[in-house]
């Protein structure tokens, strides 16, 4: 929204409304919690207009900033009956852009974005806009709008994730937040309105796997409706986050424990002459995540493998040095075959049961360190990130991440 927008608001009514808002929903009063969000959305939609007229004309758009469209009664009329009441409604208008497309001219861009509609016209003359517009809204009430957005709480998720989520993030956090909106989020919500959810309900939600001692999945709850709360607001269901007034505690995360060096021995000599003492070594002399085990291959002098934590959907490799402490176990070795990780994950707490498969990543890196491995090859190793200039500006040698391996050596 432009800047003159929020200077306009009435601010005291803003803030009150707020306040009510909170109480509300503190207290658990749904009813009333509805009430306000709807009053505070009509305040935040409402534009003064201190160059209109009293008849709704459209005040005048600024150079190459937002305006806003609106539409008299007898333009009204002219849309398809659902719609009338929305634009008779108190600050109900579309948002208007004066755009510069070349030396010789402008062209004129509406949009709306209401209960799941997004439609968009633009035309090279001002006049013209309206009437595009309300055709616009004809098509979209005759079903011809293909850009209608769901609003049942479960459909706009599975569309978010369909059309959003899966562009944004690796394969594995797909899948693995998808599978927390199917378990613990559209069972709760169903095909409720999106509109229709309270902080209450959120709250109640939340505290529910709090309570249960499950820091840790209400913090992966929260998150996830919060990124499908904001993709809501931007495509004009909802105008206020359901979460801004959700109280929350931080989970506290458990760190892992590095094995000793009789347990890793302990370990190696448990499963020696079975599949799982190659794995195991593997684990515990590259510092591999769980579900980095089954990309990691041998090329050269190094295992290389996909690093997880990669941001977005661009694959990026880690390459770990064959320490000394590897290299016996690698002798004949062309590929490895990693079983199932409840397998790995069994087979470690029969000689280890105190000890998980990540602590066998938190053992590598705490061998880097008492083997006073360089910070940035240990942080190569292991997939860690460098901050944004340490990525751009490092590139490290085969030689020197060879040479800091061959530390590994106890």
């Amino acid at each position: 929204m432009p800047k003159e927008f929020f200077c306009k608001m009435d601010e005291q009514k803003i803030l009150e409304l707020a306040s009510r808002l909170v109480l509300a929903a503190s207290s658990g009063n749904e009813d009333e919690v509805r009430a306000v969000s709807e009053e505070l959305a009509a305040v935040l939609r409402q534009p003064e207009d201190e160059n209109g007229s009293a008849d709704g004309a459209a005040p005048p758009l600024i150079k190459d900033k937002m305006g806003f469209l609106k539409f008299t009664e007898k333009e009204i009329l002219k849309m398809p009956k659902n719609f009338r009441k929305t634009f008779r409604a108190s600050g109900c208008t579309v948002h208007v852009r004066k755009r510069l497309r070349s030396k010789r001219g402008y062209t004129y861009e509406a949009r709306y974005r209401c209960d799941g509609y997004n439609i968009s016209v633009s035309s090279k003359h001002y006049d013209k806009l309206k009437e595009l517009f309300i055709e616009a809204l004809r098509n979209a009430d005759e079903g011809k709008d293909v850009n209608r957005t769901p609003t049942s709480f479960d459909k706009f998720s599975l569309f978010f994730f369909e059309t959003f989520k899966k562009r944004k993030v690796t394969n594995q956090t797909y899948i693995s937040d998808l599978r927390r909106l199917k378990n613990h989020l559209i069972p709760v919500f169903g095909n409720t309105p999106i509109k229709s959810i309270t902080p209450a309900q959120c709250q109640k939600l939340i505290d529910g796997y709090v309570d249960k001692g499950q820091g840790k999945t209400a913090e992966e709850i929260y998150s996830l409706l919060n990124q499908i709360f904001k993709m809501a607001i931007a495509h004009g269901i909802i105008s206020m986050n359901p979460l801004a007034v959700v109280v929350r505690e931080r989970h506290e995360r458990k760190h892992g424990k590095a094995l000793s060096k009789d347990e890793e021995k302990a370990l190696l000599r448990h499963t020696a002459g079975t599949k799982y003492q190659l794995l195991f070594a593997l684990v515990l002399y590259t510092g591999m995540r769980p579900n980095e085990y089954p990309t990691a291959k041998i090329e050269g002098k190094f295992i290389v493998a996909v690093n997880s934590k990669r941001k977005g959907r661009k694959i990026e490799y880690k390459k770990i040095p064959i320490t000394p402490m590897l290299a016996p176990y690698l002798e004949g070795v062309t590929e490895f075959k990693f079983p199932g990780k409840p397998y790995l994950s069994a087979k470690l707490k029969e000689v280890l049961p105190n000890h998980k498969l990540y602590d066998l990543r938190t053992t590598f890196y705490t061998r880097c360190q008492e083997c006073g491995v360089a910070d940035v090859a240990r942080m190569e190793f292991v997939g860690h990130s460098l901050g944004a200039l340490g990525n751009a500006y490092t590139d490290l040698s085969d030689e020197f991440l060879l040479s800091e391996g061959t530390k590994l050596d106890y």
